[in-house]
């Protein structure tokens, strides 16, 4: 397929004025020059509503727009409960985690664990989410996006992945995690637009032209395995998602490490001007996080109907927006590439920080603010080169990239929550305790992939995550070492919050315990 002169006209205009607004938000005052918070905190200056956009513009991309509308052709809107549950996941860290990072002026989610542990364990976990970024994220977002490229516009999948990475780089390399965020805000209001005018679109074709409505009921009708929430074990994609374990097992193994202790994400609430500020962005997102099953879910069950037989899921999303009409097939094409280069801006912003932050200024301790500026800006271009020459070999050959993805951070997730959640609120946790559990999480979980293969993949994150916690409680009491000398004392933290954030957080377990009820 290719896109009409209406089209790509939009989608030129879209990447221009991106482009523009990203430069202007990045100019600074005459005479300053861009420091490290500055460039990786944006000054510790974001609102709430920016905040807000930018959490959800760095989690939508290419992994989750076309491989969760995979999962949806697939399997359905189970898939769904990694958005819904994701909604409450951010409740939980804006009132309880945020308030202990801000206080201790975090920049870098290693920076915490040295804080909190030792120099051993921030360097570990440094390199390793350097790793997880480069190899799996990145590779992801730009192999699934030039997908989408390829099968909308025809483009050679290498030239899609050199687009994506220059127009990433183009918005954000100079302004930093500013420009990303604030820009965030277009991506945002696009993707909704967007995904919501493709929703509509998909919803009236079914209905022949009777209204989206009408649309549902008959979506609904011809496809009632589609719309169960909660799997039965004769499912044959009860490992993908087992039942009533997405609502209180491993899930929320993977939303807490995803939404709490995952730099890409966390770093925009760093960047606030108070935990207040904080706060309102993360309710801000965890309404958007209730949307979005309408923009990237329903689109792939629709699909089950309107482009049947595809030869992978994956394909689903992209096949749709063939059958869009001229200029707004423009405009969803540029909601999808602002879901994309908006997460590798993201993704890429992080590695820098981690690298320079964690890796690079420790060895170089004496070194100007610029100069450490220009590393973080170099580190961000190589990342996206390593990620485009690895993409194919890593993720050609996956039908369902969304469900790789998890799977294979599964293997580590137990561990980091483990770390985190023991560092942070039992003051006995010794370094070398969280260390193990970190590290054994990825041996554990082979040890059940290899031996108990028949495990939902999900239930094996929560039975390895209870393991974790057991290792590090043991090396802990072994140690004997009492109190912790960095032990967070939450004593001095304020876990308070105001009636608005309250309201606003009870609205969103409301429209949870609805969706679930409708929908079991």
């Amino acid at each position: 397929m290719n896109l009409e002169t209406l089209d790509i006209a939009l989608f030129v205009t879209y990447v221009v004025a991106l482009i523009g607004v990203a430069w202007w938000v990045s100019r600074e005052k005459q005479g300053h020059e861009k420091d490290t918070n500055d460039y990786f905190l944006a000054g510790s200056s974001l609102p709430w509503w920016a905040i807000g956009a930018s959490l959800i513009a760095a989690n939508i991309s290419a992994e989750q727009i076309i491989g969760m509308s995979g999962s949806g052709y697939k399997i359905g809107l189970a898939i769904a409960s990694y958005e819904w549950m994701a909604a409450l996941t951010l409740i939980i860290v804006g009132k309880y985690f945020l308030p202990i990072f801000l206080k201790h002026k975090i920049y870098t989610m290693p920076q915490f664990l040295e804080q909190r542990y030792d120099h051993r364990v921030r360097m570990v976990m440094a390199v390793f989410w350097l790793g997880v970024y480069v190899f799996v994220n990145l590779t992801a977002v730009l192999w699934l996006g030039a997908l989408a490229i390829n099968t909308i516009a025809g483009v050679d999948m290498l030239y899609s992945m050199v687009f994506l990475a220059a127009f990433s780089l183009a918005y954000s390399l100079y302004g930093g995690l500013k420009a990303v965020a604030m820009t965030d805000i277009i991506q945002v209001v696009l993707l909704v637009a967007g995904g919501l005018f493709l929703s509509y679109t998909t919803l009236n074709l079914i209905s022949d032209g009777n209204g989206v409505i009408q649309g549902f009921i008959d979506l609904s009708d011809k496809l009632p395995e589609k719309f169960d929430m909660i799997l039965a074990s004769d499912s044959p994609f009860y490992q993908d998602l087992p039942g009533i374990s997405v609502l209180i097992g491993g899930m929320w193994i993977m939303n807490l490490s995803y939404w709490g202790f995952n730099q890409y994400i966390i770093q925009r609430t760093l960047a606030a001007k108070s935990v207040t500020e904080a706060q309102k962005g993360i309710v801000f997102a965890a309404f958007l996080k209730l949307l979005m099953p309408l923009i990237v879910v329903l689109p792939g069950i629709a699909a089950v109907l309107l482009v049947p037989g595809l030869d992978k899921a994956d394909q689903a999303y992209p096949s749709l927006m063939v059958l869009m009409p001229v200029g707004l097939k423009g405009v969803i094409f540029a909601a999808l590439v602002a879901a994309i280069v908006s997460s590798l801006a993201s993704m890429t912003n992080s590695v820098s920080t981690i690298f320079t932050m964690d890796i690079y200024k420790g060895s170089r301790p004496d070194k100007s603010q610029a100069h450490y500026v220009k590393v973080g800006r170099t580190v961000s271009f190589v990342a996206l080169i390593i990620a485009m020459i690895t993409a194919q070999p890593l993720l050609g050959k996956f039908d369902q990239a969304f469900q790789y993805i998890q799977e294979f951070t599964g293997f580590f997730t137990p561990g980091i929550v483990a770390l985190f959640m023991l560092g942070m609120f039992w003051k006995k946790t010794t370094a070398n305790g969280g260390l193990l559990a970190a590290l054994g999480s990825f041996l554990l979980s082979l040890v059940f992939f290899l031996f108990w293969p028949e495990l939902p993949f999900i239930d094996r994150v929560g039975l390895v995550f209870l393991l974790c916690v057991g290792v590090a409680v043991v090396v802990s009491l072994i140690e004997n070492k009492g109190t912790h000398k960095n032990a967070i004392e939450l004593n001095d933290v304020s876990f308070s919050t105001t009636s608005g954030f309250n309201v606003m957080s009870l609205a969103v377990i409301a429209l949870l315990v609805t969706f679930y009820t409708v929908w079991w």
